[in-house]
């Protein structure tokens, strides 16, 4: 009877339909804007040397790939950034420069200028190097912090700082002050390595930061203890990353886990487990959009924005019908491979 009893207090304690449903609607992250996908990695861990057919020319976190994010109902876009030689910052997801483009070594010891002469789409293939679809067609397109900054003033950005040391945060907080960037209200955010986001979080503290770890950690930490009604101490304030997969072992979910981790200031993202060796993973099929609750209000990360974003916003697909077209074959080939 005991037993009985606590079972029922622990369902009702915890039961997401008696909560109400959370205010406001979720954030549509588009990962590096749009670009093409990878189901895994080529040689040497390199994601572009194993991409799918290609179904457009889009190339990830370039300007024109961010704007067309946008334009397909991407609220915030997350993107990667590097250190360069001369005390800026590329927007570029590898620290290397061996894997996407036509030049060797390492980002940080190249100055902006030399990084605009590459090409990054050189290194992309699908077929193991027998041909290099987007050759030529990236030529000075990889972009500078600042030009981001310029280009998407009013657009909330998820900044991605893996690599950074503390000494880097610190170019980087000057870098966005003198850009006038208000970027505790601007809803901006940052992820990266826990040294990093304690530095970051020491420039702005009210920003959201978080490292991925530290949000696994919450996760996971919230299965055990969640079924308290009290947040752990890795949820305080932090970020706890969903996958679909596992939200039914997360006590309260959607609607009460929400308001426990709003009331703490903590945000929740979804984000499956990535293929491509990144550290944060994002919906590549639109029928993953089902399985998300309609009162979720927190972050969705968004790996392909370029058949995801219409199946969300129908209204904003601009596509054309042989763009449509090819997309689509492309979705019932990903949906055959996995």
């Amino acid at each position: 009877m005991v037993l009985a009893l606590g079972f029922v207090a622990l369902t009702f304690t915890n039961a997401s339909w008696l909560a109400d449903a959370p205010r406001g609607t979720p954030w549509k992250v588009a990962h590096r804007g749009i670009g093409q996908y990878a189901a895994g990695t080529g040689p040497n861990g390199c994601s572009a040397a194993a991409i799918e057919p290609p179904v457009h020319d889009f190339i990830e976190n370039s300007l024109p790939s961010l704007a067309q994010a946008r334009r397909l109902g991407a609220g915030m876009l997350a993107v990667d950034l590097v250190p360069t030689a001369d005390g800026k910052f590329a927007v570029f997801r590898d620290r290397a420069l061996d894997c996407r483009t036509n030049g060797k070594g390492e980002v940080r010891k190249r100055t902006m200028d030399e990084l605009k002469q590459l090409d990054i789409g050189y290194g992309y293939t699908a077929d193991g190097g027998k041909s290099f679809p987007l050759r030529g067609k990236g030529v000075g397109a990889m972009p500078s912090l600042d030009e981001l900054l310029a280009g998407f003033p009013d657009t909330p950005i998820l900044f991605n700082l893996t690599g950074f040391t503390p000494t880097d945060v610190d170019q980087l907080a000057r870098t966005l002050r003198g850009s006038l960037r208000d970027v505790d209200n601007s809803r901006d955010g940052f992820s990266g390595d826990t040294p990093a986001i304690r530095r970051i979080a020491e420039h702005f503290p009210h920003a959201w930061a978080f490292s991925v770890e530290g949000a696994k950690a919450c996760q996971s930490d919230y299965m055990l203890t969640g079924w308290t009604g009290a947040l752990p101490d890795s949820c305080r304030g932090g970020t706890m990353l969903v996958t679909m997969e596992n939200s039914l072992f997360l006590w309260g979910w959607p609607n009460r886990l929400i308001h426990r981790m709003e009331a703490q200031g903590g945000h929740v993202m979804i984000a499956p487990p990535a293929r491509d060796g990144s550290p944060l993973g994002g919906l590549s099929l639109p029928e993953q959009i089902g399985e998300i609750p309609s009162t979720f209000n927190g972050h969705i990360l968004i790996d392909d924005m370029w058949t995801v974003g219409p199946a969300l916003h129908p209204s904003l697909d601009k596509r054309r019908d042989d763009e449509i077209e090819r997309a689509e074959a492309g979705l019932e080939r990903r949906r055959q491979s996995q």
